[in-house]
C-alpha cells in the first residue's frame, strides 16, 4: 500500500467514558471518542508503557462517525473512610491536614453509544496497529478501565482501506453495529453527526485538551486539537445497511 489509508474501529458497548476535563472528584465525558482516550486504546494494544512517547500515533487525524448518541448519565462513588480488619486505615488525604478521609466522585459516562472511527495516516503504521487491535497485548477499554467493548474493537470488514478519512467514514454501511439500539434501528436517524479532526485551528469550529505529546500519559501533556461537526445524510451520504 502507497500513500494515506484510513483505519477503522468500532466502539460499541453498554457504558463509555471519554473525560477530556476530568478531576478526581467530577470525571467528566465528551459525547464521543477524544483523542487522547483512542490513542490510549492503540497504546494498550501495542502494549506501549506510560512512559513511552506517543507522537506517532498522536499524528493521526481522527474522525467519529456517530451511529448512536447514547445516553448521558452519572454515577455516584464513595472513595475511603474506612479499615481493613488488622491493617491500615484508607482513604484520601486530605490537602488541609493529610488525614485520610472519604472523597465522593461523581462520574459521567454514555450509555449505549455507538461510534465508528477513522484514523487516517501511514499505511505501514496502520498495518501494525491492525495486527495489534486483533491480538491486544493488554485490556481494551473504552475511556474508562471498567468499560469494555461489547464487540472486537477493530472493524471487522477491511478495517483498512485505501480511502482518506471522510471518504472510509462514509463507505461503512448505518449501522457500524448490533449493539444500537433496536428503537433507533427501526426509526432511523435522517442525519447522523460525524466529528472530524481540523489540524488548521484558524479553521476549526472548536478545540479541546486532547492532543497527547510527547510522553503525554506519564507527564500529562495534552494540547488544543482543532475540530468540525458535520451531518451525512443517512442513505444519501451514508448508506443503510441491508439487515
Amino acid at each position: 500500500m502507497s500513500g494515506s489509508a484510513t483505519l477503522l474501529l468500532r466502539l460499541a458497548g453498554p457504558m463509555q467514558s471519554w473525560g477530556v476535563q476530568s478531576r478526581f472528584t467530577i470525571r467528566d465525558t465528551a459525547r464521543e471518542p477524544t483523542k487522547s482516550g483512542v490513542v490510549g486504546l492503540l497504546c494498550a494494544a501495542l502494549g506501549r508503557p506510560r512512559q513511552d512517547p506517543v507522537d506517532d500515533l498522536a499524528a493521526l487525524r481522527m474522525g467519529v462517525r456517530v451511529d448512536a448518541e447514547g445516553n448521558l448519565a452519572r454515577e455516584y462513588q464513595t472513595v475511603g473512610g474506612g479499615s481493613w480488619p488488622g491493617r491500615e486505615e484508607y482513604g484520601v488525604a486530605s490537602a488541609a491536614n493529610k488525614s485520610l478521609e472519604t472523597q465522593t466522585t461523581v462520574r459521567y459516562y454514555l450509555a449505549q453509544a455507538v461510534f465508528l472511527v477513522g484514523l487516517e495516516g501511514d499505511p505501514p503504521l496502520l498495518e501494525h496497529l491492525a495486527a495489534a487491535l486483533r491480538q491486544p497485548r493488554w485490556q481494551l477499554y473504552l475511556g474508562r478501565k471498567s468499560y469494555v467493548p461489547a464487540e472486537p474493537v477493530l472493524y471487522p470488514d477491511q478495517p483498512i482501506r485505501r480511502q482518506g478519512l471522510e471518504e472510509a467514514l462514509r463507505s461503512v454501511p448505518w449501522p457500524v453495529s448490533d449493539t444500537v439500539p433496536r428503537r433507533l434501528r427501526e426509526q432511523p436517524p435522517e442525519l447522523v453527526r460525524v466529528v472530524l479532526e481540523e489540524p488548521d485551528l484558524a479553521r476549526a469550529e472548536r478545540a479541546q485538551l486532547d492532543q497527547p505529546v510527547g510522553a503525554a500519559f506519564q507527564d500529562r501533556r495534552f494540547t488544543l486539537r482543532g475540530a468540525r461537526t458535520e451531518f451525512w445524510r443517512l442513505g444519501v451520504e451514508v448508506p443503510k445497511r441491508e439487515d
